[in-house]
């Protein structure tokens, strides 16, 4: 069983109920997954950060048993940055004025967006497939089209709710206990089945096309960087290098001091490789 000696709590912060899971001891950091996970992806790789680091593993905004963000036309309550200032008030709530993030997926854009709009309490970053989504919409080609359509089906209002609702399992297919685990599997699933939680997951995406990459432009507009050391992690095994390159290169618009390196797996690397995504993870912070 992953997630040992670990406390599974729930903190209003102001904008709602936050599901998270909470161990380990040492400085803290935040753990933030991807679509369409929970928290209890971070099993493995929680347990083996726990000895060094306090590891944060919350359910996303929009995710899980976390709160979802109510509607607008701009889905700006759904935006990255929105949802950072309420993860940034869960971390203060728990007593860290200062914290690492973590995020993977759909998750990095929410990290990322933390150390941009708040410096003052992001020491280092890390994101795990992923690049700044004005870089996605601005690179977007036939390949991006072909194997990343569900960025745009996902942004339509209301089709892709009826779609997935009418078989969860069917268009999540490659779910499978095999390597999350029965426990996380089981969550995940409980998760798909809630239509309040399927509408949150596709307005994570409409924030994304609606007004995060606005988001995103203002700070390349005004010059703005990540100022925190950064890392930068892909699954080898994955399609994000072999549509973009470099992630690094990509990244150093972006960050004042960004490396990165690929890791062998597929896409769900913290269930395929939590152990040399967590070495990875610990040797950086340890810098």
């Amino acid at each position: 069983m992953a997630f040992r000696d670990f406390q599974l709590m729930t903190v209003h912060v102001s904008a709602g109920p936050i599901r998270l899971r909470v161990g380990g001891s040492g400085p803290a950091i935040v753990l933030l997954h991807g679509h369409p996970r929970t928290h209890m992806t971070w099993g493995r790789v929680a347990d083996l950060l726990s000895s060094s680091f306090t590891v944060i593993c919350p359910d996303v905004p929009g995710f899980g048993r976390s709160y979802v963000p109510p509607d607008a036309a701009d889905s700006r309550h759904s935006s990255k940055a929105e949802k950072a200032i309420a993860l940034v008030e869960l971390m203060r709530r728990l007593g860290h004025n200062e914290f690492f993030a973590l995020g993977h997926d759909r998750g990095s854009l929410t990290a990322f967006r933390m150390a941009m709009n708040h410096p003052e309490v992001v020491r280092k970053l890390i994101v795990v497939d992923c690049i700044p989504v004005l870089e996605h919409l601005e690179r977007a080609d036939w390949k991006f089209a072909r194997d990343w359509y569900h960025w745009f089906f996902f942004a339509q209002p209301e089709k892709p709710e009826r779609v997935i609702l009418a078989d969860p399992e069917a268009w999540y297919d490659s779910l499978s206990p095999d390597l999350m685990g029965e426990e996380a599997y089981e969550d995940l699933r409980k998760a798909i089945h809630r239509p309040e939680v399927v509408h949150g997951m596709m307005e994570d995406y409409r924030a994304g096309i609606r007004i995060d990459h606005l988001h995103d432009k203002a700070d390349r507009d005004a010059g703005r960087k990540v100022i925190c050391p950064m890392l930068c992690l892909w699954s080898a095994r994955d399609d994000l290098a072999k549509i973009y390159g470099d992630p690094v290169a990509i990244w150093r618009d972006w960050a004042t001091d960004v490396r990165g390196f690929g890791i062998e797996s597929g896409h769900h690397v913290a269930e395929e490789n939590p152990v040399d995504l967590a070495r990875a993870v610990a040797t950086f912070l340890s810098e």
